[in-house]
This record gives C-alpha cells, structure tokens and sequence, in this order.
C-alpha cells in the first residue's frame, strides 16, 4: 500500500518568510484531504510532495524512497495535477496523452495507445480524444488534466485545487472520478480550500493554517467539535449586518421578507433560532474563525459558489 511520511518538515523562502513550520503527516491509500484557507502553505507542501521545491528541513519518504536521494524514481511513482494545469493547444487530446506516456518512459506505441484508451474512457474523455486541447471546456481541461497524471498507473496520486473555476455539474464529476480512483489501491492527495471537495470523498483530513498543521484526523472527529453550536435563524432583509457583528454566519437563504441564517454560537442566539445538524463546512468555518479571528465566513461560502465553467 502507499505511503507518504512526512517529518518535521519546514520550508522557508526568501526574505526569511516561513511557508511550512515542523509539518508532520502520515497519509496512507485511499482519498486524503489537505484543507486550509489560501496562502496557509499547501501549494509549498504539495510542490515540495512532488520534487518541484526542496525543503529547508526535515524529511519526506513517499512509497518508502527518499524526497532528497530518490527523486527520479518520486516521480515516476507520482502522479501530479497542479492548479495551473495547462496543454500544448496545437496537440489533440490523444496526442497530448502521447506526449505524457512517452516522458514517462513508455517505449512502446501499442501500449501507450492501450493505456490512453483506457484513461480517456475511465474520465469520460474518449469521444473528445480527437479534440484540440485548447478547445475543451474547463471541465474537460480539468479531466485532462486527470488523464495525464493516470499515465503509468502511478500508485500515488497529487491533486492542486482541482475544482476553482468549475460549475457545480463539473466539480460534482470530478469528485466522483477521483473517488472511483481512489478504490483502486491508490493514494490520493486532494489539496483545496473548497470544503465540499473533500466533505464525502476523505476518510482522514489534515487542516493547515499559516504553515502549521492544526487538525489532523476523521472528517467526523472535526465535525464533533461544533456539535450543538449551529443554529438556524430567521433575520429580516435588514438585519443581516447586525447578526454577522455578533456570530459568524455561513448562510443566508432568501425567503419572503427575509433570510434563513445559518450560524455559530456556543449558545442559542439571543436573537432566537433553532439548533441544526453540524457539517464539516460549519466545523471549518468555527475552526478558522477561532484560529484567524478576522474569517469571514459569509464571504467564504459566497466564493465558493463563484465556479464558473469556461
């Protein structure tokens, strides 16, 4: 099974700006998710993961070879998708796939050919294998970007953010693909600041904030730590400024003459409202106001319904 083992790692940039402070992770197969707000060091760790960036300290092991002495054979193991993921425009889909195979080291045309054949239908690309890349959707963009990291079946797996700019349809699929990937004896690493990317598909969550690793763990075990302090409310249209300056408020729902909040409060609201079942959004949210203060979580849930398919 494969393994990541990570051990007081620490990255500092230049001008002595601290991206990663003592990090220690141990993920093994299966869906893992790595959550935290922008900028709290993720894509430090991930391009670290995946040999781009080289630590100040500690040490990696990732399928039981070093980060620092085993880097070719890293990344012939891994997989990687990264934020930015782009294509060489003028290449069809297939050929781009064919380009992949070959810097993996794949020799043989038939087998390259079989393995593309296999990935493009696995992610729901093979009728757009004759496509240039640069016209696919973004959607599709993103799937690509899914196939390319298939390639060599690499028994680990590195995502980056894979669902910013999605509509809810695409970002739906590309969960459930990674999901199914993820029954297959792989393991894969899912960064994101979108909560409800790993909500249903992790098994264990690391939490990081300003470089460090704050929660480490079950989904549910972060989820029980705001059982009993969200709360259902009803505001008139105006009063939302004045509820959001007294609890943290995730959602607000229109409905006549008014809006369904839904907030945090150790307590039921002064203002009144009725207890609601925590999620792992509202344990986030509760965790990061805690540990930042100035969070905004209406903010928040407003851009994570900004993704916008191209």
């Amino acid at each position: 099974m494969p393994k990541i083992i990570i051990h007081q790692l620490t990255h500092c940039y230049s001008g002595r700006t601290t991206a990663l402070k003592d990090v220690e992770l141990e993920i093994r197969s299966g869906m893992y998710g790595l959550l935290g707000p922008n900028g709290a060091g993720k894509t430090s760790l991930i391009r670290i993961l995946v040999t781009l960036l080289k630590p100040t300290s500690g040490q990696v092991t990732i399928d039981g070879l070093d980060l620092i002495k085993d880097r070719k054979r890293i990344r012939l193991q891994t997989g990687y998708l990264p934020q930015e993921f782009t294509s060489f425009p003028r290449l069809t889909v297939s050929e781009f796939l064919d380009y992949s195979a070959g810097l993996k080291g794949i020799q043989s045309r038939a087998e390259r050919q079989a393995q593309i054949e296999k990935i493009l239908e696995d992610v729901g690309l093979f009728e757009a294998r004759n496509r240039l890349a640069a016209k696919l959707s973004g959607g599709m963009k993103r799937r690509l970007g899914i196939a390319q990291t298939l390639i060599g079946d690499p028994p680990i797996m590195i995502i980056d953010e894979p669902t910013v700019g999605l509509d809810p349809e695409e970002r739906v699929r590309f969960r459930n693909i990674l999901s199914e990937l993820s029954r297959q004896d792989k393991l894969i690493l899912l960064s994101t600041h979108i909560v409800g990317d790993i909500s249903s598909t992790c098994s264990r969550i690391a939490l990081l904030n300003e470089g460090r690793i704050v929660f480490e763990g079950p989904p549910e075990d972060l989820v029980a730590q705001v059982r009993g302090k969200v709360w259902k409310v009803s505001a008139a249209a105006g009063e939302i400024d004045r509820v959001k300056s007294q609890y943290p408020v995730m959602s607000a729902i229109p409905l006549e003459g008014g809006y369904l909040l839904r907030v945090l409060a150790d307590q039921a609201p002064r203002i009144g409202g009725e207890p609601a079942d925590p999620n792992l959004e509202d344990a986030y949210v509760s965790f990061m106001q805690s540990a930042t203060g100035g969070f905004d979580a209406l903010n928040y849930q407003e851009t994570m319904n900004e993704g916008v398919g191209e």
